[in-house]
Order: structure tokens, then sequence, then C-alpha cells
């Protein structure tokens, strides 16, 4: 596994994600509670950015459809999304998120 920095941990605030870009692949890095996750973000139905949506429950919201993501699984939990979006790997040491893109948790490749 390559883990990479993704962002300062402190950029991050509880139940919000962060759009970066991570190894040429965009992701939305989410915090809810005290675990952080990161996923594509891209929506699998709009192609609209995930890191604009609402993180609550542990899923992601696409502003524009209303669809959400699992954050651990990259499910989609309701309509229009059928497809999932790819999730990554995450290690938070000290103030630092880094994420690996080379692997994906789900098995689906990022777009």
């Amino acid at each position: 596994m390559a883990f990479e920095l993704a962002c300062a941990l402190s950029d991050v605030p509880t139940d919000e994600a962060l759009g970066v870009t991570v190894g040429g692949v965009d992701l939305a890095v989410a915090r809810h509670e005290d675990e952080v996750f990161a996923l594509q973000d891209l929506c699998s139905h709009a192609a609209v950015a995930l890191s604009e949506g609402e993180v609550e429950d542990c899923t992601v919201e696409c502003w524009l459809h209303g669809s959400r993501f699992d954050l651990r699984t990259g499910k989609p939990s309701g309509f229009p999304a059928t497809e999932p979006v790819a999730t990554f790997p995450v290690e938070v040491r000290d103030d630092g998120v880094y994420v690996d893109v080379s692997s994906t948790l789900n098995g689906v490749r990022p777009s």
C-alpha cells in the first residue's frame, strides 16, 4: 500500500467532507464521529462532487439529486444512484490524513 498525504485532519470538520486530489484521483475525505473515510469525489449518478454534500449517519448526500452513499462501502442507499463509488484505505497519523489510491476497499475503480 502506498499511502499519500491527503490533508490535515484539522481541515476536515466532524460530519463534513473536504474535496482533495491524491495521485490524480479526486477524493471526498469525510469525517464522521471519530472515523475518517475517503471515497471518489464523484456521484455515480450525476457526476457532481460528493464533497459538496452533507455528511450524516455515516453517509454523504449528493447535493444535486439527493442520493446518499455509505462512507464505509461506497454503496448508494437510495435512488436515483444505483452504482457504488470507490472507497479507499485511510490512515490518520498525527494530524495527517493519508489515503492509498492504488487500491480500493470495495473493488470499484475510480472513473
